[in-house]
């Protein structure tokens, strides 16, 4: 139950901070000697990653769920659609690949290292004014493809979009709002796919819902810290994190 929490508590921190939760878990169990979670584990821990969103973002996902028909909102659901599927055909297809990657700490870690330079080349991007309801089918698939290369262990989801986001000329805070919001389909129709297979096949252990609290109420903080900075500042100080975590990272694997 206590590994669960820890899986839990990297989940929810490292999935909207910059810097790779499915990176950390891998890279957090060769470094403690442990079995990490497994992909469908991993995919599942990612509901309480949901919960944080939903919480979080509260009246945006009311406001879908109430006024689904609203000029405004058929808008989002379409964008939040076309930006889903290049990461939907990528899990289904991908999917044999990417459980390799989880059992190869050293490419996590040079994966590390891309996401911190991808960070870093988002801190020269000039600051944009674009928010939410300017989002375009366009904007979508950009950001939509950047989730999905994000499927790869230690490549961040949120570095990824967000930085995608900014380089359509969105302010980091609205940069983030899509993107977040952009997991909601992804994240929850994987997690539950999963949830029915861990079941299904008999793997299934209660422990893990702990993780999925733990992974909530740390991603809800997550998100609160992030959003925050960006207020204020860049995203610099993950990416130095990121290179200089995913160097050591290597050199110790």
């Amino acid at each position: 139950m206590l590994t669960s929490a820890l899986w839990g508590l990297i989940q929810g921190l490292t999935e909207f901070l910059p810097v790779s939760s499915s990176g950390h878990l891998i890279l957090v169990a060769a470094l403690l000697g442990i079995d990490e979670p497994g992909l469908a584990t991993t995919t599942v821990l990612h509901l309480g990653t949901l919960l944080a969103i939903g919480a979080y973002y509260w009246s945006d996902v009311r406001s879908l769920a109430v006024e689904p028909l609203a000029p405004h909102n058929r808008r989002l659901w379409l964008v939040l659609a076309i930006g889903t599927i290049p990461a939907a055909i990528a899990g289904f297809t991908l999917g044999d690949p990417i459980e390799i990657i989880f059992e190869e700490p050293w490419i996590v870690a040079v994966m590390l290292m891309v996401t911190g330079l991808v960070l870093a080349l988002g801190v020269l991007l000039p600051r944009g004014e674009r928010a939410l309801p300017d989002v375009g089918w366009g904007d979508a698939l950009v950001v939509g493809f950047s989730q999905a290369f994000a499927l790869i262990p230690g490549i961040s989801r949120a570095g990824m979009t967000i930085t995608a986001g900014m380089a359509q000329g969105f302010s980091r805070v609205e940069a983030a709002r899509y993107a977040f919001l952009l997991g909601l389909p992804a994240i929850g129709g994987a997690g539950l796919i999963n949830l029915y297979r861990l079941v299904d096949s008999g793997s299934f252990e209660a422990s893990v819902l702990v993780g999925v609290v733990t992974s909530a109420v740390s991603g809800w903080f997550a998100i609160s810290f992030l959003v925050r900075l960006l207020k204020a500042r860049t995203m610099a100080p993950f990416a130095i994190y990121c290179v200089v975590g995913g160097l050591v990272s290597y050199l110790l694997f």
